[in-house]
């Protein structure tokens, strides 16, 4: 089984700054893909940022030029930096991998249990 464990998150003013760490950890053999999502109430989740395992970043234009994912393959964690923050950033952030038990293993996708960001006026 392979686990995702975030931290970070928390309350902060507009133009602010935080941090989300995710960390993966568990039988790995492989991790490709690993992202982050969000879900703010009453809408879908969406993709935020995506970055591949040779370090190709993908954002959502909302975030892009404020928002910057990173991730350190040895340690299986991916990073996301978010600043100049506004209010309509506030939603819950999911750590996203797809891993691989085994080397002949397809990818799965593992999902983290989800940090509250929260934007303030």
């Amino acid at each position: 089984q392979v686990h995702l464990v975030e931290s970070g998150g928390g309350l902060v003013q507009a133009g602010g700054s935080l941090s989300l760490s995710c960390a993966a950890s568990g039988s790995i053999f492989s991790i490709d893909a690993m992202g982050w999502y969000r879900q703010a109430p009453g809408k879908q989740r969406e993709l935020v940022a995506l970055i591949t395992q040779g370090g190709h970043a993908n954002y959502a234009d909302s975030v892009k030029g404020r928002f910057t994912i990173s991730r350190d393959n040895a340690k299986n964690t991916v990073y996301l930096q978010m600043n100049s923050l506004k209010p309509e950033d506030t939603a819950v952030y999911y750590c996203n991998a797809a891993a691989r038990q085994r080397l002949w293993e397809r990818t799965y996708d593992y999902w983290g249990q989800g940090t509250q960001v929260t934007v303030s006026l």
